[in-house]
């Protein structure tokens, strides 16, 4: 089973991103090979459209499950329609996250906002 995770820097040492659509990287980790690889968010400097272009790159990446702080309307119904869940994170950490998905104590993200819509900011 492979995660994904929104994040700031294409390293184990950074935090969870706060935005799923406009991050900079997402780690993709196996659980089962325990090995983490990251993605460049080529959709973060999107004028538009970058939480539906992001989770695309999701689903185009195999993954099974995504780990988010929040997620908009557009970006979640292309992930649920690919059949991936959606879990809510339990702190900024990415091992604490992981470490939390893998233990079933994350909760499943249910509150999804109908997106930020700032159009290229941060």
């Amino acid at each position: 089973m492979k995660v994904g995770i929104p994040v700031n820097r294409d390293s184990m040492d950074t935090n969870v991103c706060l935005s799923f659509g406009r991050a900079p990287y997402y780690l993709i980790y196996d659980i089962e090979s325990e090995e983490g690889s990251f993605l460049e968010n080529g959709a973060a400097s999107s004028q538009g459209g970058a939480g539906i272009k992001a989770a695309q790159l999701i689903v185009d990446s195999g993954i099974d499950a995504v780990i988010v702080p929040r997620c908009g309307k557009n970006a979640a119904d292309v992930l649920i329609s690919a059949d991936i869940k959606l879990y809510k994170i339990s702190s900024d950490s990415i091992s604490e996250n992981i470490e939390a998905f893998i233990e079933g104590k994350l909760s499943p993200l249910d509150d999804i906002h109908s997106g930020l819509h700032r159009h290229g900011g941060r």
